[in-house]
C-alpha cells in the first residue's frame, strides 16, 4: 500500500514539476482494432508542424553540392489559415546556408504547396497531395518546378513520411538537365518537444 501511495506522489510531483507533455498522435483512440469501414480523420497540420525540428542528411555528390553530411534546425511557425513559415539554418557538406519556405496546407482538398527560397541562389515551388492510414502514418508527395543552379536545370521531388508526432523522414529525388530522378538521400527531422 505504501508503495502505491509513493508511486502516486511521485507521478504528481513530476506533473507539478513542469514536465513537458509528450505530443499525441493524430489518430483517435477507437478503443478497438481498426475496421475496413473506419473513416480517416483529416491531418491536423496546426498540431503537427509548429516548433523546432533538428535534422541530419547524408547527401551524395551532385548538382546541388558535394557529398557528405548536412545538419541543421528547421523552425515552423503557424501563420493561420493552414499556412506555415519555415526557416532552416544548415551547415555541412554544402557549407552554411539557409532555406526559407512558406508551406500551405488545404485540409479540404488534401493538398500541400511549398514556396522555397535557398540562400545559395535559387528558389522553386512544389505542390502535391497528402494521404494517410488508420495506423497514424501520413505521406506528403511534392513535385517541384524546375530551376537553374550552376548552369543546370534541376527539379526536386520530396516524399515526406510523417511517422509520429516527433519525427518525419523525407525521400528526396533530383533530376538534372531533364534526366531521370535519382535518390538524393533520406533525411530525418526530429522535433524538440520542449521548444
Amino acid at each position: 500500500m505504501k508503495l502505491v501511495v509513493l508511486a502516486a506522489m511521485a507521478a504528481m510531483a513530476l506533473q507539478a514539476g513542469g514536465q513537458t507533455p509528450m505530443p499525441r498522435g493524430q489518430m483517435p483512440d477507437l478503443g478497438r482494432p481498426t475496421k475496413p469501414g473506419d473513416e480517416l480523420p483529416p491531418f491536423n497540420a496546426d498540431d503537427y508542424f509548429p516548433g523546432q525540428w533538428r535534422f541530419e542528411w547524408d547527401v551524395p555528390e551532385g548538382a546541388l553540392g558535394d557529398a557528405g553530411r548536412i545538419e541543421g534546425l528547421t523552425t515552423y511557425k503557424a501563420l493561420g489559415g493552414g499556412r506555415f513559415d519555415a526557416t532552416t539554418a544548415a551547415t555541412g557538406a554544402w557549407g552554411n546556408f539557409t532555406v526559407h519556405e512558406v508551406l500551405t496546407y488545404d485540409k479540404q482538398q488534401k493538398t500541400v504547396a511549398r514556396s522555397v527560397e535557398d540562400s545559395r541562389g535559387f528558389s522553386y515551388q512544389q505542390t502535391g497531395t497528402i494521404g494517410g492510414d488508420l495506423g497514424g502514418f501520413w505521406n506528403v508527395y511534392l513535385e517541384g518546378t524546375p530551376f537553374t543552379f550552376h548552369g543546370h536545370a534541376i527539379r526536386i521531388k520530396h516524399n515526406l513520411r510523417l511517422l509520429s508526432p516527433l519525427n518525419y523522414k523525407v525521400g528526396v529525388t533530383v533530376s538534372v538537365d531533364g534526366g531521370p530522378f535519382r535518390n538524393y538521400g533520406n533525411p530525418w527531422w526530429r522535433k524538440d518537444p520542449t521548444a
